[in-house]
């Protein structure tokens, strides 16, 4: 499914107004904010955690509660960037290239190799 358009620095301007209101800048640590992000990537887990590989991945009827805990977690993900100076979108980039130079694909289409794998490119 396509996203909807939204830049990242209207969603980062958006959620740092958010927590700006309600004075919560002062919990916003770096610490604070990685720790309820696990915690909200554990409630996505627990969406589908005895799922197995089911079609629908999503159990019927919880495709709601998973989207609102996939927004969770990009909301925590962009106020932890944010609070810790990382600009997300040169931070994806960066990270991209270096993971098509890793993982070229013809050694690796199809393939869950890790790129340190021995068997790697063969």
């Amino acid at each position: 499914m396509p996203f909807t358009s939204r830049d990242f620095e209207d969603l980062r301007k958006e959620v740092a107004q958010f927590a700006e209101e309600r004075d919560w800048n002062q919990f916003h640590s770096p610490r604070n904010l990685l720790l309820a992000l696990v915690g909200e990537v554990g409630e996505v887990a627990e969406i589908v955690r005895w799922q197995g590989d089911n079609d629908p991945a999503i159990p019927v009827g919880k495709e709601d509660d998973w989207a609102d805990e996939l927004a969770d977690v990009l909301t925590l993900l962009i106020r932890l960037a944010d609070r810790s100076g990382v600009d997300l979108t040169a931070a994806f980039t960066r990270k991209l290239a270096k993971a098509r130079v890793k993982y070229p694909v013809d050694g690796f289409k199809g393939s869950n190799r890790k790129y340190n794998d021995p068997q790697a490119g063969t």
